[in-house]
């Protein structure tokens, strides 16, 4: 449980990064607190779309995988955001990635601070 709780802190601090940097990646709310709840919720919501939906499309991709020798994980990052964006607006949460190569550069920001907010922050392994 405390995995999943680090997980999720990372990943809404990395989308919270990525908000701050492009100005097509956006997140609405009328307060702080209410744009802090929304965040969660889709860093949720980007969490559960990277362990059900990345999976497959790693599977489906390897040999674009093994061809490009894995750069092909920035489109499907960037797919995975846009993914989470369409989610989220499905599920009438103000998240909103506007454009492909948005989303490339989002997924590229939002891995990167992932990983270093994930090397900072406890974890139980």
């Amino acid at each position: 449980m405390k995995n999943f709780i680090v997980k999720t802190i990372a990943n809404a601090g990395a989308l919270a990064v990525a908000v701050w940097l492009l100005d097509k990646i956006t997140l609405t709310g009328d307060s702080t607190g209410r744009k802090i709840g929304t965040l969660v919720a889709v860093a949720l919501v980007f969490g559960l779309v990277n362990l059900v939906v990345k999976p497959i499309v790693k599977v489906l991709t390897l040999p674009l995988f093994l061809l490009t020798l894995g750069l092909i994980t920035l489109v499907v990052n960037a797919l995975m955001l846009l993914l989470t964006s369409w989610v989220c607006g499905e599920l009438h949460l103000s998240f909103h990635v506007e454009g492909f190569w948005t989303a490339v550069l989002g997924g590229l920001i939002v891995s990167v601070v992932s990983w270093v907010l994930n090397l900072v922050l406890p974890d139980e392994d």
